[in-house]
Parts: C-alpha cells; sequence; structure tokens
C-alpha cells in the first residue's frame, strides 16, 4: 500500500522492558498491571503533541490480555491515559505477535481514510502473570491450537527449533550456530547501550561463546537454546500517527517527525504447515509490498527492526528483507553486517532477544526505534544515517511467519 497523501509517525515512547535480567524485577513481587504501562506510554506520547485534545482516534494492540490478565475490551482504556481521551473512537486490534504493526497499520488507515487527523496507537502485554510453561501455553494461540498436541511442551521454541534444523541441513550446523550467537551478541551489546530494554544489564564478558551454548533436547528443544529465545516481557510502546493537517495541529516540527511511504501487511492460511522451513514467505511478501510501495530496494535502507523472536527468524529475516542471498543469511551475520558498526544496523535497541518482546507491543516499538534513529533521538543508540539512505524498515511478524507487517520510514 502506497500512502496517498502525507503520512508521519511522531512522539514515539516505550516503557521500559520488564521481566528477568531487569534489576527491579522480581518474580515473587507484585508487579504493574495493564493500566499502568498504558497510562505511561500513552502520556508519554500525549506529553509530547500538546496533550489529548489534540488526538482524534486511538488504537490498542494487544495478543493475549484476556488470557494473560483475564481483561479484553482494551480499547476502552484509552479514557483512563487522560480524561480528555473519553467518548472518543478507540478500538482493539489483535494478531499475536504482529498485534503492534496491526494498530500501527489501522491507525495509519484513519488517517488516510481522513477519519482521523491524530490517532494515538498503542501496543501492550503484561505476560510475567504465569509460569513460563503455562505462558507457552498461552502463546501457542498464535499457532493453529489443534496442532498444539503435537508440538513440542514449549510450542513456539518447537516451532523455530524445527526452522533451525532445516537450516542445520542447508548451510551447516556449525555455521548457522555461530551465526545464531552472534546474533545474540549484537542484539545484547545493542541493549546494553538503551535504558529501556529489558537486558540493558547484561554484563556477560564473552556473549558469542553463551549464545553457542549446546540445545538441551531433554528439557528445551532440539535445536535451539534459551539465548536462541526472545524475552518475556511486560512493557508498552506508544506513537502518534498524523497527517500533514494533525502535524501542524501537535506543534511538532517535520525534521522530529517520519514519514510513511510504504506499507506492507499480509497474511497467510494458520492451519498450513510452512512450505520450506527455511524460509520466511510472509515476511518477504510483506516486505516486498512495503518496498515496492516506496519505490526503493534494500540497498536503500539504512537500518532494519526486524522481529527475531528467536536467533533462526533474525537469520531468516535477513534473507527474505533481500538484504542477504537465500542460505546466506548465517554468512551475512557473522561477517558483521548486521551490527551497529556494520553495512546494515539491525535492531539497534536489541530487537525482541535484547529489548524484549511484550508481543503485543512489539511492532509498536519497532517504528519507536526507527522513529528515534531517523529523527537524531537514539540516545547511546543512535548510529549514523547516511544522506543517501533516508530509509528505515519495519517488520512485525505474527506467529510462525503467518501475519506480517511491513513499514518503510523516511526522514525528513
Amino acid at each position: 500500500m502506497k500512502p496517498h497523501k502525507k503520512i508521519y509517525m511522531i512522539a514515539g515512547y516505550n516503557t521500559v522492558s520488564m521481566g528477568t535480567g531487569r534489576k527491579e524485577f522480581n518474580p515473587k513481587k507484585e508487579r504493574p498491571g495493564l493500566e499502568h504501562y498504558l497510562k505511561e506510554a500513552g502520556q508519554g506520547t500525549l506529553s509530547q503533541i500538546g496533550g489529548a485534545a489534540k488526538v482524534d482516534e486511538g488504537v490498542v494492540g494487544n495478543f493475549m490480555a484476556a488470557r494473560f490478565n483475564k481483561q479484553a475490551h482494551l480499547g476502552a482504556f484509552l479514557g483512563m491515559i487522560d480524561p480528555q481521551l473519553r467518548l472518543k473512537p478507540s478500538i482493539s486490534v489483535e494478531g499475536a505477535c504482529a498485534s503492534g504493526g496491526l494498530a500501527l497499520v489501522s491507525g495509519i488507515k484513519s488517517v488516510l481514510s481522513g477519519s482521523a487527523e491524530v490517532v494515538l496507537a498503542l501496543g501492550i502485554e503484561v505476560q510475567n502473570t504465569v509460569k513460563a510453561i503455562y505462558g507457552a501455553d498461552i502463546l501457542a494461540g498464535a499457532g493453529w491450537f489443534q496442532r498444539r498436541k503435537d508440538g513440542q511442551a514449549y510450542f513456539f521454541p518447537g516451532q523455530f527449533s524445527d526452522r533451525a534444523g532445516a537450516y542445520f541441513e542447508k548451510v551447516g550446523r556449525e555455521k548457522a550456530r555461530k551465526a545464531f550467537a552472534r546474533w545474540y551478541r549484537n542484539a545484547i551489546e545493542n541493549a546494553r547501550l538503551c535504558p529501556t530494554a529489558q537486558e540493558f544489564d547484561n554484563k556477560t564478558a564473552d556473549l558469542e561463546a553463551q549464545g553457542l551454548m549446546e540445545p538441551s533436547p531433554r528439557s528445551f528443544t532440539d535445536h535451539l537454546n534459551v539465548f536462541d529465545c526472545s524475552k518475556v516481557s511486560d512493557g508498552a510502546s506508544a506513537i502518534a500517527i498524523v497527517s500533514e493537517e494533525g502535524l501542524t495541529r501537535c506543534g511538532v516540527s517535520v525534521s522530529d517527525a517520519v514519514e510513511v511511504v510504504g506499507i506492507g501487511h499480509a497474511a497467510d492460511d494458520i492451519t498450513a504447515l510452512p512450505e520450506d522451513l527455511t524460509r520466511l514467505t510472509t515476511v518477504a511478501h510483506a516486505v516486498k509490498q512495503a518496498l515496492t510501495s516506496a519505490g526503493i530496494t534494500p540497498a536503500d535502507l539504512a537500518t532494519v527492526e526486524t522481529h527475531d523472536c528467536f536467533t533462526i527468524a533474525g537469520i531468516l529475516g535477513m534473507e527474505a528483507i533481500g538484504l542477504a542471498p537465500e542460505g546466506k543469511g548465517a554468512d551475512f551475520v557473522i561477517e558483521g553486517h548486521t551490527a551497529r558498526d556494520g553495512k546494515i544496523p539491525v535492531n539497534t535497541t536489541g530487537g525482541l532477544i535484547g529489548w524484549g518482546h511484550p508481543t503485543g507491543a512489539t511492532g509498536v516499538h519497532q517504528a519507536v526505534t526507527i522513529w528515534e534513529q531517523l529523527t537524531g533521538k537514539a540516545g547511546n543508540s543512535q548510529i549514523n544515517i547516511p544522506a543517501d539512505r533516508p530509509y528505515g524498515l519495519t517488520v512485525n511478524m505474527g506467529g510462525d511467519d503467518r501475519t506480517v507487517v511491513a513499514i518503510v520510514f523516511k526522514k525528513n
């Protein structure tokens, strides 16, 4: 989808990604709930646009609050964020781990339709409410649950372990494991530069050695270890989606905004098995849509936020985006091209493995990170954005490559 008029994102905000790894996290102590995170993220964006009166509509991306928190109807929490948001249109959207991306697409469509000039888009998940094994069962709802009985106890780690095993056969186990470990190292090194990241306090000296820990099939999965996995996280992110009129209304300079220039959104049959375990076909389709509508190629990108729910998803994502040829994603990562000082810095605040993965918030968090990078607001995480490559890409994937939202942003 190519926007038929100027559309921008402004005023991004992330709460801390809370979970194991954060010094503040204690599994035995009561922790903040949905209301806390929604209010902090929402108010964080509202404070940058002149208040709630500037907002026309709201949208909340969330995956499984109905099970993790026994709470549904999240669109109606908008008025709790600020009294001036009461009685304004607000909805919640769900697409597994792509729920945040769908919140952005929903807000973009409202602005493009003319029903709103300013949309407050939020993503949230609070999932440290149950033990990991029970959480794995809840998260299995991102796949076809009828296949749950055939899967491993940790359902999604098992799904991507199968992808890793197939990739081992394709490129060699040793090379693939080295690439996974390098991906993990990059994620943690980037997270250490971002104060809201779940792994901000990680002090491990040899990250690649840790990443190379042998998988334990008896206690986890056949081909992935725990460091290959994204985090169980609580948190929320928010950003405002605005038209040119909305930008003026909010009193925000165009230099503090990023323009949305290309959008890809694709969903595949959740009941079908992947045709090829070594390819993310839905990601490839959505990214191609986004890049084509933006009129650019992967070579024009300055940075990418991709959905590394597991290290293998990060590697396969490099191939699906077109940054590396099929079967060469491992080499691309091992050679340092995705590091923050590499050819194309990826996941500059740590991605899902380093920053965290509050599932419904991830797509919005990715957009906030790109907004920060392209407007020079990324603090210690800031990378150089070359003048001839003013573009950033987000890729938010739901389930095992079933729902994907890809968005191309441009620096002003």
